[in-house]
């Protein structure tokens, strides 16, 4: 659920009559890295291609190999119910000139091997910033608040501020507890995240190195804090 209306996420499964079975290296590349689906049509960003877009062709390549191996569903994909007119994929093509950043993400010489390590899965492949840093009225990133939280995230849920603020942030976290909650989700207090934070533990962060996690958790602690009205809303 959004703003501009109810998204549903389309069958990605290897069917070649309603899922993606049909689609050629080139165009699952094309999908992640600009936006574009094969009949030449624009995704809308809540699909994030925005940060898929700063993956390497090898990791795009190996992570349609992946979806490839995942049993076929005959099952068509649901529409979205978008209100008019952003329904009109056109319009896209404004959006991404505002907001649209075409990858792919290319290490940063002036900072060290680590960060750009822990840049890499934060900013493209767990797309941190996707639900952490606030949106404008058309829906794009503000730039400006990178990561620093919003108090309506997806499905209307605050989502936390993680730049390191020591007051509306996790400017006064240490760096083992900023990774034992990547890794398990156990917060600071002892307490775990759950709802849709629980899910990227389970599903992306916590199947990270040890090494990956340090390096994100670098990363993060390098942002340029961003201090919000108020503290931000505990991890449910």
């Amino acid at each position: 659920k959004t703003p501009f209306g109810t998204f549903f996420g389309p069958n990605i499964t290897p069917d070649r009559g309603h899922g993606i079975g049909g689609w050629s290296d080139g165009d699952f590349i094309r999908a992640l890295r600009d936006g574009v689906a094969p009949d030449g049509s624009h995704y809308f960003p809540v699909f994030p291609y925005t940060s898929y877009t700063g993956m390497t062709d090898a990791d795009l390549r190996a992570l349609k190999a992946y979806i490839f191996t995942l049993p076929a569903v005959a099952r068509p994909s649901r529409p979205h119910q978008v209100d008019f007119p952003f329904g009109w994929r056109f319009l896209q093509l404004f959006w991404k000139w505002l907001y649209f950043d075409r990858g792919p993400v290319r290490p940063d010489p002036s900072h060290p091997a680590a960060w750009n390590r822990g840049a890499y899965p934060a900013r493209a492949v767990a797309h941190c910033g996707e639900c952490h840093t606030p949106r404008t009225l058309l829906g794009g990133p503000e730039n400006a608040r990178l990561f620093g939280g919003t108090d309506d995230g997806p499905d209307g849920e605050p989502v936390p501020n993680i730049t390191p603020d020591p007051k509306t942030g996790i400017g006064k976290w240490a760096p083992d507890e900023i990774a034992d909650l990547l890794e398990i989700g156990m917060l600071p207090d002892g307490d775990f995240v759950g709802s849709l934070m629980a899910e990227v533990v389970e599903s992306a962060t916590g199947k990270l190195t040890a090494a990956d996690r340090a390096a994100v958790v670098i990363y993060l602690r390098s942002l340029p804090p961003v201090r919000t009205k108020s503290p931000a809303a505990k991890p449910k």
